[in-house]
């Protein structure tokens, strides 16, 4: 196969500064060379608007609820949102396969590499299997805190890991979903280096439970038919349990972190060097109308990552209209920045970096071409397109 060469305006390596008038070299989707236009014949060019960039990589997303789009109401709170879910969850298996395969395809025409993706079931992993998008697996358990029950209650997840295509891993649902019990299976199950993620503080009805012992979780529960008043809480916010119960040398991905603090981050820090964390801005506002600090995560030197969650809690699965939303509510963040968590932060996530996430030699991330002048125009009006 011939090289190509592909330039714009500017190349955004990620990893090391940009390139004014840059050139990607290309064997197939492998970059063999990064150079700029003075070193390469005009007629072999291929000249993109805007600036070249690696693909998105996409940390957390739940493909099998796909089906489920426009059905939650918007504004419910993470609880009622919780419901819904489960009162719309079973479905016609033609309708969720069609839905799956749908949100699939229009993630990778928005540019996406790489998922890191939540399942309960097996219904994703045909998809998986043909996918030109890198899935990483997080088959996620829950215990509802009966530790009790915990056998009975995960030998479904069970199943559906040892069906798991690819990268895969055991991971827990939540701090309020995961008993003592759950948390030692999940470490003795994932035994080589894998990515663990986790949602972390994303209601204040979670800080309440762990807190002070009180709050919706307790209803929400007996509605599901499960019993809390044997729970006994920590006295401190969520994490910490969440931390009492992970593997520290596992990479681990907390996941929304709505109400995470700066001690919250530098705790996580001082627990782990592999902590990561993924925000979801569409879905916070879509389930609780409330966003992250991102100060905060700038601030500690946290290492942020991209997620755009399902279609039961977003409008679409796309990395840039997540970035456009951070860049319309904390527009403090920089191009930069925002580029570094959808890009590299997350392929390193994923462990996926040796091939996805900037654009060096020998990597095949794949190439957007973002409509964008970064010196002049806002993100809020980029758009993307698939050049590889």
């Amino acid at each position: 196969m011939s090289l190509r060469y592909l330039t714009a305006a500017w190349v955004y390596p990620v990893t090391s500064p940009r390139i004014h008038e840059g050139v990607v070299v290309l064997d197939g989707r492998r970059i063999v060379d990064l150079t700029t236009r003075d070193q390469v014949p005009a007629e072999q060019l291929e000249i993109f608007e805007g600036i070249l960039i690696p693909g998105w990589v996409n940390t957390h997303c739940h493909l099998e609820l796909s089906h489920l789009k426009g059905l939650a109401p918007t504004g419910m709170g993470l609880l009622s949102f919780l419901e819904c879910v489960v009162s719309h969850r079973n479905a016609d298996q033609q309708m969720i396969d069609a839905a799956i395969r749908d949100a699939d395809a229009y993630m990778w025409a928005q540019g996406i590499e790489a998922v890191g993706d939540i399942c309960n079931k097996a219904d994703t992993f045909p998809v998986k299997r043909s996918s030109p998008i890198r899935y990483y697996s997080f088959v996620e358990m829950f215990d509802f805190q009966m530790g009790d029950r915990t056998d009975e209650l995960i030998a479904s997840y069970l199943d559906t890991y040892a069906l798991a295509p690819g990268l895969k891993s055991v991971v827990p649902h939540a701090p309020y979903s995961v008993s003592p019990d759950l948390f030692s299976k999940i470490r003795q199950l994932n035994t080589s280096p894998v990515t663990v993620s986790i949602h972390n503080q994303e209601t204040s009805a979670e800080e309440e439970l762990f807190m002070y012992g009180r709050g919706g979780f307790f209803d929400f529960y007996q509605r599901l038919g499960f019993d809390l008043r044997g729970f006994k809480p920590t006295g401190e916010s969520s994490i910490y349990y969440a931390m009492s119960g992970m593997d520290p040398e596992q990479r681990t991905l907390f996941v929304h972190n709505t109400l995470t603090a700066p001690q919250h981050i530098a705790d996580a820090k001082a627990w782990s060097d592999k902590v990561y964390w993924a925000t979801c801005p569409n879905a916070n506002l879509y389930i609780e109308n409330r966003l992250p600090c991102y100060r905060h995560f700038i601030d500690s030197g946290a290492k942020m990552t991209i997620g755009t969650d399902s279609l039961t809690s977003n409008w679409q699965l796309s990395v840039l209209e997540e970035l456009k939303t951070i860049s319309r509510y904390q527009s403090y963040v920089p191009f930069d920045t925002l580029l570094r968590w959808a890009t590299i932060n997350g392929a390193e996530a994923l462990g996926m970096d040796d091939v996805l996430g900037s654009l060096e030699k020998g990597k095949s991330p794949g190439i957007l071409a973002l409509r964008f002048d970064p010196d002049v125009d806002s993100l809020v009006d980029a758009e993307v397109r698939r050049v590889v």
